[in-house]
């Protein structure tokens, strides 16, 4: 049977900055933007072959890396006998007492594994980091047979297209070709930094194979025109999908805070809580920020977490999918220690929430009819929908109406010909070899 979504879901998962949904959803609209404005800019050929690239990226994509990562679980790490869902953060000589108390805590279904991966660190990070560094660069290699595959189908259509004019003008083109050609050696993706931050956020990922996917369209352009295009079609890309997203739901925040006593920065899935409302009425939600915020270490946070399972913070922070759960367990606790715990991001959660009943209390003091608490509650949650629409559709309107429209512009009102030039440089080649 399959579960029924709610409201909530949506809007926490479209206002979640390391979902793949919304990533989804604003590439799929800047695929069928640049699709449409290759129809209208030049012919079916140039619209195949642009429908071919987006489409095409957009499976590589979105699924490279996760198929590629899959397979290995299922084979290698099967093998090898270790736990995929183990995230070797947890390794880090800094967490080694969170380490021993995870395993201490665990639900005696995943205990186990996590004893096996961390009886030899180095071997489980070089495990890791092999599987990202092996899924990646076989979705990059995905990628590049794909523009092979493309630029060959649309050079075999558009030398068809061409015999057919050919044949029915009956008269050979002269000019010289003008063919220029860019060339570049293909980046690698480059692993410095953080890396393991890189290896287990979805769309830190992405970011990766897209800094190759720019490189290798940049590099490989296969004129002028293409390469303006590319230029546009990235730069936007770049913008709008990772780096626009959080500063234009701060700035939505912010105005709303400035406007308003409201606060829309906690998860869509705790707004919208019954949990929440009762937790404000009857004073938990106080007690539990309190107890929360008191904690000064890693080590308090954990035991406080498996101690106190049915906390309102704890809850809230499980609701948020800031806490990992087990769907099947024997005891209270049911926190996955296999997957990472950011307790910065734990605190964070309380105080949110310390910030939203302070607002309340502003709420409650403002010039308004109804001063309850479910009139403040649904403020609130109108307005945490409102932003999260807000903000995907600005990143929809970026990627799927202004770049393809600046697109067009730069090719209907630019120097040189609107022509699809793939196919003009072919039909001069042509011309010249006939």
């Amino acid at each position: 049977m399959i579960p029924a979504i709610n409201a909530s879901q949506i809007y926490s998962t479209l206002g979640n900055n390391n979902s793949l949904v919304p990533m989804a959803i604003k590439d799929i609209a800047n695929s069928f933007g640049l699709t449409a404005g290759s129809y209208i800019t030049g012919s079916s050929l140039e619209g195949k072959d642009r429908f071919i690239d987006e489409f095409g990226t957009q499976a590589i994509w979105l699924f490279g890396i996760p198929a590629y990562k899959k397979i290995l679980d299922l084979t290698l790490y099967k093998a090898l006998k270790i736990d995929p869902k183990f995230d070797v953060r947890n390794l880090s000589e800094r967490r080694s007492k969170v380490l021993e108390k995870s395993i201490e805590y665990a639900d005696i279904s995943i205990k186990n594994s996590i004893k096996t991966a961390s009886k030899n660190p180095s071997f489980s990070k070089n495990l890791a980091l092999g599987k990202f560094v092996v899924s990646t660069a076989l979705t990059i290699l995905s990628y590049a047979g794909l523009t092979k595959f493309r630029h060959k189908q649309t050079e075999k259509n558009a030398k068809k297209e061409i015999l057919k004019e050919m044949e029915q003008k009956k008269t050979p083109i002269l000019e010289q070709p003008t063919i220029e050609s860019f060339t570049g050696k293909k980046s690698q993706p480059s692993f410095t930094g953080r890396i393991q931050d890189f290896m287990y956020n979805p769309v830190k990922n992405l970011m990766i194979l897209d800094g190759a996917i720019t490189t290798e369209r940049l590099a490989h352009s296969r004129n002028p025109q293409e390469l303006i295009g590319y230029t546009i079609k990235e730069g936007t890309f770049w913008a709008f999908m990772y780096f626009a997203s959080k500063p234009i739901q701060k700035f939505i925040e912010k105005r709303v805070e400035n406007k308003k006593p409201a606060s829309i920065d906690l998860d869509a899935r705790v707004i919208e809580s019954k949990e929440l409302e009762n937790a404000l009425k009857n004073g938990k939600l106080k007690q539990s920020v309190k107890n929360i915020l008191s904690l000064d270490t890693h080590e308090k946070m954990i035991d406080y977490m498996h101690n106190n399972p049915d906390d309102f913070v704890v809850q809230m922070a499980k609701k948020s999918d800031i806490l990992p759960t087990l769907k099947k367990v024997s005891q209270a606790d049911n926190i996955d220690y296999r997957q990472y715990i950011d307790f910065n991001e734990f605190k964070g959660v309380a105080r949110k929430l310390e910030k939203l009943s302070d607002k309340f209390e502003q709420y409650k003091n403002s010039q308004v009819t109804d001063k309850s608490l479910e009139a403040f509650l649904k403020q609130v949650k109108k307005l945490k929908r409102t932003a999260t629409l807000t903000n995907i559709g600005a990143c929809i309107g970026a990627l799927g109406i202004f770049a393809p429209a600046v697109m067009i512009a730069v090719r209907k009102f630019g120097k040189g010909s609107d022509e699809f030039q793939v196919k003009e440089d072919l039909k001069k080649q042509m011309a010249l070899n006939a």
